[in-house]
């Protein structure tokens, strides 16, 4: 069977705009049960992505900047999850600020969403990372990975206000971005694609992702990082998170609704 072009070729940015902005109205419509149900896959997703990292970087042997773009790719397996199986994650429904831009969602609407997929997230992801720690995981090469995994969560907890919302910010971008992308394609080797190269690099670059941090803080804590306390892990979630929705909600979504839909019909 030939294909049409419009089953080849890409959606234009003004189409993926208009995709976007529908699915935030169908995500703020869905009921508190599928909404929670689907934040607590997606926490668990990239609590995956985070599992992976961690062992991908582990005494790789490559140098910094080789071990990170290897860890990177390998982090790329949350959002793949997320996108392709179905999930909610709080970072890529900052985009729903579209169709709240456009008026076909109210602010409790969008609030509702953000607040459920939030604590689903939360719940998936600390979880998963209980779960780590009673699976033996983080003894593999002797003890490694729990030493990254230690080193990780010391390393986030450390890090002052200002500089994990930047973080945060320019990680959502590049978060949303993704989102965008995989929106543009029509197949699942497409999104997968898609998602590859920007969450790659946020991850390579050291920015900071709220829903990463919510397993590779405790899971690191499990593991006996110095310095992680629940007072240092809330210190880190809440400017990463307020960064994380300027990023995506503000620079992503707003940018891209005052370019393609503010004077739609």
């Amino acid at each position: 069977m030939q294909l049409s072009p419009n089953q080849i070729d890409a959606y234009a940015p003004a189409e993926v705009a208009a995709r976007v902005e529908k699915a935030g109205v169908t995500k703020a419509a869905l009921s508190v049960q599928k909404t929670l149900v689907l934040g607590v896959l997606a926490g668990a997703f990239i609590a995956f992505g985070g599992m992976f990292f961690t062992v991908a970087i582990t005494e790789s042997g490559l140098g910094f900047g080789p071990a990170r773009l290897l860890g990177g790719a390998a982090f790329s397996l949350g959002l793949v999850l997320v996108v392709v199986a179905g999930a909610e994650l709080f970072t890529g429904n900052n985009l729903i600020v579209m169709a709240w831009a456009s008026r076909h969602i109210t602010t409790a609407r969008l609030l509702r969403n953000w607040l459920l997929v939030y604590v689903g997230n939360f719940i998936g992801a600390v979880a998963t990372a209980v779960f780590v720690s009673w699976s033996g995981t983080l003894e593999l090469g002797d003890g490694a990975v729990a030493t990254t995994a230690r080193n990780i969560a010391s390393a986030k907890v450390a890090l002052p206000f200002a500089e994990a919302f930047v973080r945060g910010m320019l990680c959502n971008t590049l978060v949303c971005l993704a989102v965008w992308l995989c929106m543009a394609a029509h197949s699942v080797s497409g999104k997968i694609l898609a998602i590859l190269f920007p969450i790659t690099a946020f991850v390579a670059l050291g920015f900071e992702h709220s829903v990463a941090n919510m397993y590779l803080i405790p899971v690191g804590w499990f593991a006996g990082a110095e310095g992680v306390t629940m007072t240092s892990f809330l210190a880190n979630l809440v400017p990463v998170t307020l960064g994380n929705i300027v990023g995506g909600s503000v620079l992503v979504a707003l940018v891209y609704w005052v370019v393609y839909l503010r004077n739609s019909d």
